[in-house]
């Protein structure tokens, strides 16, 4: 009797045990997710900010957007459908039931506090340049480390202009519906960089630190 059906059978099992265990590695390697970078701007407090934002994968995508205090996105941002309006709530750095950073990143990750922010706006060195074709503000700090903050297009008027908002962790007051929020304004004879308080259901993303 010959074996030659039987060699081809085996010959046939290995190859799919083979593409199956390509597969189930492809799909391990994906289901870890991008490991998360940050830089060392030589800041006065020793916080270090991260390369990219939340929901992002490269430091020019601009990421998901999230209103204050939620950690997932939804397809319209109200008053109506805020979670956190009205509510009771203090600095929410590093608590993972509203700061979307530590509740997407894990370990030290956090959304930076109304200090750290004016921090990092007052002493770095902010630029408006463009990274792989995505226009956006280079921040550098005293060490000469920096990192990129990409703005997105806002063509609704006719003027076009860029634009970037993120989201800090320290609300105006724990029953007020604002939260602290910097980001910046660009068009053709304006550019501006500021730190202010929004609504909290704004849809804004966020830019995640640690220490």
């Amino acid at each position: 009797m010959s074996n030659k059906g039987v060699d081809v059978k085996r010959s046939d099992m290995k190859k799919s045990l083979m593409v199956l265990f390509i597969l189930s590695t492809i799909i391990i390697f994906y289901s870890c997710g991008p490991k998360h970078e940050y830089v060392d701007l030589g800041l006065p407090s020793g916080t270090k900010w991260a390369t990219c934002n939340v929901g992002a994968n490269t430091p020019e995508e601009y990421g998901d957007i999230y209103a204050w205090g939620e950690t997932e996105t939804k397809s319209e941002y109200t008053k109506e459908n805020c979670v956190t309006c009205g509510e009771s709530i203090d600095d929410i750095s590093g608590n993972p039931n509203y700061d979307v950073a530590r509740a997407k990143w894990g370990g030290s990750w956090r959304m930076p506090t109304k200090e750290e922010i004016i921090e990092l706006i007052e002493n770095c060195t902010w630029k408006w340049t463009a990274q792989n074709n995505v226009s956006g503000y280079k921040v550098t700090g005293s060490n000469g480390n920096s990192i990129f903050l990409p703005a997105i297009v806002d063509s609704s008027d006719v003027i076009l202009r860029w634009f970037g908002s993120y989201w800090g962790s320290t609300p105006k007051e724990k029953y007020d519906n604002e939260a602290f929020s910097f980001g910046f304004l660009c068009h053709e004879w304006l550019r501006h960089i500021n730190y202010d308080y929004c609504w909290r259901q704004e849809g804004l993303t966020v830019r995640p630190v640690s220490k």
